[in-house]
């Protein structure tokens, strides 16, 4: 469900991985790559699509775990999604295959769903 060459996974990978301490890993679920701090839960999906009637398709987005105060705002943005499975959970996404991706954006979205699953000897 996704190449390993695709050069935004190792841009989205870069910033993943760059995490406070190294603390983070990748895996292969569910066909898509996810990546999460040992022993805890995933903060950030490579990849990803919506459900019902108007299934998209998302293979180069971005999927955080967003603040819930955070989520109305998020969703008033037509540049973000409701992923399947995930969304119900909090979970939002970000296409980043277009030319005005903001890398800084999504370097700050993958930290800020890091923290959620950071415990707080790594928030320290």
């Amino acid at each position: 469900m996704f190449d390993a060459d695709d050069p935004l996974l190792e841009r989205v990978r870069g910033l993943a991985l760059a995490l406070p301490e190294a603390e983070a890993e990748e895996r292969i679920s569910h066909g898509r790559p996810w990546f999460s701090i040992p022993g805890r839960t995933a903060f950030a999906v490579y990849g990803s699509g919506t459900r019902g009637p108007d299934k998209v398709m998302h293979p180069h987005a971005v999927v955080v775990h967003v603040d819930d105060d955070e989520r109305p705002a998020r969703l008033q943005d037509p540049r973000f999604f409701v992923p399947a499975y995930l969304g119900p959970r909090g979970w939002l996404g970000l296409d980043v295959d277009g030319p005005d991706t903001d890398w800084a954006e999504i370097a700050e979205l993958l930290d800020a769903s890091w923290r959620r699953s950071a415990p707080a000897r790594l928030l320290r």
